[in-house]
């Protein structure tokens, strides 16, 4: 290679790799992505179907992290971006087979409304007088523990049953008694270090609202979809290439630099760009790297599937259901939660269509993946007829199965990311991004992309 030429090969082709190629090609730095699947874009998939629009990954992201928002404003998408219909906002937890409203002002597990909650019979009266009382309680923290031991200690079992954990089950995908609180719910951490209460804390927070204004929770009109192929358009030819193939392995060169072998070839570059799933990073690493290799590999995955049902509106017989629906694991058959799509989100469906998202897997379920589509979908209908009374048959559906793709932030999350940032930087010119790090939602992933490649535009990772 050239003396003071950066090549960088971006290994992972999702919105990690994107943003991260994105910058490059902008900077004119040579680039070649190498991505294993047929597409760009990784979980975030929209397709249509009997003129509906269906998200096979996520549907949003968050607004209060700002960094998704600032990429699509640059990419001239501002237009495009839509909030979720909050004023249909409505959504259930399943109790004792029965659909029960979540109660106004709760925050994730914590009730900033005392007689929304008191009337709810979403929990009992020990709980609610539990909830009561935490309002005692004095600043202080205990650090990092796991997300079930915290709750319980605030507020309860019957709130981890009920709130925690089917909340929880439709981002992680994983068990409360695992999880790190200081890694999924760091909020709350401090509020219980700052004020002891986690209601105190929660009041407090809402009198002083972030400035980001709006809904929480944002997408595009087109689906997210339209985020991938407009980076998809701003990373090509001749400043970056994409290539369909599988990374094998990572050596180092003795001259500095690296060579990757894909597809039975080598490549050759200054920079490599990790923005894969941690046990894909690890598996490459097993010979550069054999700390951090073994170390990325103990990062924990589920796996998820998601169903998506369209439905004529004259045929929808059951139970309209708001936003949707959890199912907490006590009362889980196989289906986690369900999404009523055009009411959460606005141009998703024609007025005469109905469409339902469901959604399976996480913690103890991988194995629904391997299920016959026939039999998934009988599956879905059992249960839809079970909580909704549906018994009306789809006219279309669509599955997307997605094996290892949720990273779990178990207990020590934090310490094992800066012992991966440590043993990282032990290898100049080897950077990490996605969503097994400092976050899952697709700003956390546009942040880790777009901060690999500022340190390579500014020389800070060689």
């Amino acid at each position: 290679m050239e003396a003071g030429v950066r090549r960088v090969v971006v290994i992972g082709g999702g919105i990690s790799g994107l943003s991260c190629a994105y910058d490059l090609a902008r900077a004119g730095v040579d680039c070649t992505i190498l991505e294993k699947q047929p597409r760009l874009g990784g979980v975030i998939q929209t397709r249509s179907l009997e003129n509906c629009l269906v998200e096979g990954g996520p549907d949003s992201f968050i607004s209060i992290k700002p960094e998704a928002l600032t990429l699509i404003k640059e990419l001239g998408l501002e237009s495009e971006v839509i909030g979720s219909n909050d004023h249909q906002r409505t959504t259930y937890i399943l109790k004792n087979g029965k659909l029960v409203p979540l109660p106004d002002g709760v925050m994730m597990i914590v009730p900033t409304k005392a007689m929304p909650m008191v009337k709810s019979p979403l929990l009992g009266w020990a709980t609610k007088i539990r909830m009561g009382l935490e309002l005692m309680r004095k600043p202080g923290s205990q650090g990092d523990r796991s997300v079930a031991e915290f709750v319980i200690d605030h507020f309860g079992q019957e709130t981890l049953d009920y709130l925690a954990e089917p909340l929880l089950s439709g981002v992680y995908g994983g068990d409360p008694r695992q999880l790190s609180v200081a890694s999924v719910l760091p909020r709350f951490l401090e509020m219980e270090a700052k004020y002891g209460s986690l209601v105190r804390g929660a009041l407090t927070a809402q009198r002083h609202p972030p400035p980001s204004g709006g809904t929480i929770f944002r997408t595009l009109k087109g689906g997210l979809g339209t985020l991938v192929d407009a980076l998809a358009s701003k990373v090509k030819a001749p400043a970056v290439r994409v290539c369909q193939a599988d990374a094998e392995t990572i050596e180092r060169l003795d001259g500095g630099g690296f060579r990757v072998r894909a597809g039975g070839d080598w490549i050759e570059a200054t920079h490599v760009v990790l923005a894969c799933p941690a046990w894909a990073a690890s598996s490459l690493l097993a010979e550069l790297g054999r700390d951090l290799s073994r170390i990325l590999g103990s990062i924990p995955y589920t796996s998820s599937l998601t169903l998506a049902l369209i439905y004529r509106k004259s045929d929808f017989d059951g139970f309209r259901a708001g936003f949707g629906f959890l199912i907490p694991k006590k009362e889980r058959r196989r289906l986690v939660a369900c999404t009523f799509v055009g009411t959460k989100f606005s141009y998703r469906a024609p007025e005469d269509r109905i469409v339902l998202r469901c959604f399976f897997g996480g913690e103890g379920d991988a194995a629904v993946l391997e299920e016959p589509d026939e039999r998934l979908l009988g599956t879905a209908r059992d249960e839809l007829q079970r909580i909704l009374g549906l018994t009306a048959a789809p006219i279309a559906h669509a599955i997307s199965r997605w094996p290892q793709s949720m990273a779990q932030y178990t207990v020590g999350h934090t310490f094992r990311t800066r012992e991966i940032e440590s043993l990282a930087a032990e290898t100049p010119g080897l950077l990490l991004a996605g969503n097994a790090y400092q976050g899952i939602g697709i700003p956390d992933c546009v942040r880790m992309g777009r901060q690999a490649a500022a340190r390579i535009i500014n020389g800070s990772s060689s």
